[in-house]
């Protein structure tokens, strides 16, 4: 045996050291690597939490409280049907609400309706709706509306001695969408609101082709009984120009989706409103709730602003297998990104879309709901408290009821 060799009992020794040092290096290394994972999830958490608290910045404190319902019963006024009440505003000054008709001219010609509501004095309720007047929209020519060429949803006072009338057009005979502005008292229209040309059908768009393939016109604009229900207006004072919003029911023909289970694209529009011709500030998507059973139709009804930095409140009325629902949402405006340059959703998607934060599902309230399409903020209660009100259309249905919700608005 060679001297110079080491003795066995010391390479044993060399070897469990060296086997010492290296779990003792691997230990410190999956210790290093737990620990930056621990500090990774921690700052990811953080984030995030600091994520929804800015985003909660951006809605106001809000809430509502059922307080009580009452169903209009079936009845005319003045040779017409009262139903298909679609969309409300309220006239603080007169301390009535004026409500649309959906009715395209086929009951009778089309109109909107004044209503009394008449509350508890001594407790926040509301005890009767009363029928007090009707007024039958004209066109430009004092006439009225042909049936079947008219679709009113949507309704909103301007302050001047006029009101906003939304039609959703009617696709399948080609009339196109419109917002227009009535006079209050003949019910006569004044002015239009200008509508962009990737809300309208483009009827003489034709085939083209490539080779033996024909290529067939890309569909646009709203989609029949899908336009502007949606109509709300903010003014700071009588004489001012005045802000008008508007929201079609569902996506443009461009703008829908392969898969219906994504959320639907709406349009939102705000337009200014003065003494010169309306012009329209912005335009901005607005993402309405996916479908997924047992919902299988959802769209926007309306929108009321709450404040004027952005914030309204918009109802998305469901239909499905359980019935009709609804729910209501805070928006937030102000940081989405302006897609008015846009004409199909579906060549942006990375589009910032309106914020929004959920107030109230309606099916929680344990009652029967009909078909809400309007909504109202209204007068103070008897409790000094906030009133807001919403209202179905009862599509002229002996199977439907006109429903009237009352709640108190916290905010």
């Amino acid at each position: 045996m060679n001297k110079n060799m080491p003795k066995f009992s010391n390479f044993q020794t060399v070897v469990s050291t060296l086997t010492k040092q290296q779990t003792q290096s691997t230990y410190q290394r999956v210790l290093t690597l737990g620990l930056s994972f621990c500090v990774l999830v921690f700052i990811i958490f953080n984030l995030e939490t600091l994520s929804a608290k800015a985003s909660d910045r951006n809605f106001l404190n809000v809430s509502l409280d059922f307080i009580n319902e009452y169903k209009l019963p079936k009845q005319s006024f003045e040779n017409t049907p009262v139903g298909g009440l679609s969309g409300l505003a309220y006239d603080r000054f007169e301390n009535v609400f004026y409500a649309v008709s959906d009715d395209r001219s086929e009951f009778a010609p089309a109109r909107f309706y004044t209503l009394k509501l008449k509350f508890d004095p001594e407790r926040p309720q509301l005890d009767e709706v009363e029928v007090i007047g009707v007024d039958i929209l004209k066109d430009k020519n004092g006439n009225t509306y042909p049936q079947g060429e008219v679709d009113p949803e949507g309704i909103a006072l301007t302050g001047d001695r006029t009101v906003l009338i939304a039609s959703e057009g009617v696709t399948s005979r080609q009339i196109a969408p419109f917002i227009d502005e009535f006079d209050l008292l003949t019910g006569k229209r004044l002015r239009s609101l200008p509508i962009p040309s990737r809300y309208l059908f483009e009827s003489d768009q034709k085939s083209s082709r490539i080779g033996k393939t024909e290529i067939k016109p890309e569909p646009q604009g709203v989609r029949d009984n899908l336009g502007f229900e949606s109509l709300t207006v903010v003014r700071d004072s009588q004489g001012d120009p005045y802000r008008v919003f508007a929201i079609t029911e569902e996506a443009l023909s461009q703008d829908t989706q392969a898969d219906v289970q994504q959320p639907s694209e709406s349009r939102f529009l705000h337009y200014l409103v003065g003494n010169i011709s309306p012009l329209i500030i912005a335009e901005h998507r607005y993402p309405v709730e996916a479908i997924a059973p047992p919902v299988n139709q959802r769209g926007v009804n309306e929108i009321i602003a709450i404040d004027r930095g952005g914030h309204f409140l918009t109802l998305e009325r469901s239909n499905g297998e359980n019935g009709l629902s609804a729910k209501i949402w805070q928006i937030f405006t102000g940081d989405a990104n302006d897609t008015s340059a846009i004409k199909s959703f579906r060549t942006a998607p990375n589009v910032r879309s309106i914020r929004k934060k959920l107030v109230l599902d309606l099916a929680d309230l344990g009652i029967k709901l009909d078909n809400l399409e309007g909504m109202a903020i209204g007068p103070k209660l008897a409790d000094g408290s906030q009133s807001l009100i919403l209202v179905s259309d009862d599509n002229f249905s002996n199977n439907q009821f006109t429903q009237f919700l009352l709640f108190r608005l916290n905010r």
